[in-house]
């Protein structure tokens, strides 16, 4: 989010040099700064035994291509709770070891994402409401269904990073 008002006091706010930081919105009724602020979620990858990544299928974000278990990070709560939480919440399993892959800034939608990658062992999945479908896919098909690898999408990063730790276990 972007200031252009005050949000204690309601007048527009000017911009002022904040040090290294450069010029910010300044409320000069307040005395304050207002730094940019954005929304942050967790976005995993889901791999089992097998060699195998958890595609799920949200017809609110599309009917052509798979994604990620991915939601946001709530108050008090931090990147990898999010994670472990909403995998349970989407696809009803549990996560056994987490391991992190990096943050990704998603512009479209002013969003810092934290990448995990999450290892299981293989269940069937209890879907939550918000999930329409998911499926097990061995990890070298999975590009196949995923949204296409451009940036912004953190699936394709994460995938190859994936590609990287299974290579070592073989």
């Amino acid at each position: 989010m972007r200031y252009i008002y005050c949000p204690q006091c309601g007048i527009k706010l000017t911009d002022k040099l904040a040090g290294d930081d450069g010029y910010v919105p300044f409320c000069e009724r307040c005395n304050k700064y207002w730094f940019d602020t954005f929304s942050s979620c967790s976005i995993v990858l889901v791999a089992n035994q097998y060699n195998e990544i958890a595609l799920l299928r949200q017809q609110y974000i599309s009917d052509k291509f798979s994604s990620f278990v991915s939601g946001y990070i709530t108050p008090g709560e931090n990147a990898e709770e999010t994670a472990v939480r909403e995998v349970k919440e989407e696809l009803g399993i549990d996560i056994e070891k987490l391991e992190y892959a990096g943050t990704y800034w998603f512009d479209s939608k002013e969003l810092l994402m934290h990448g995990f990658i999450g290892f299981t062992s293989k269940s069937d999945f209890r879907l939550s409401g918000e999930v329409d479908s998911a499926e097990w896919v061995p990890a070298l098909k999975a590009p196949e269904k995923m949204f296409p690898d451009r940036p912004g999408n953190a699936m394709h990063p994460i995938y190859r990073r994936y590609m990287k730790i299974s290579d070592l276990f073989k």
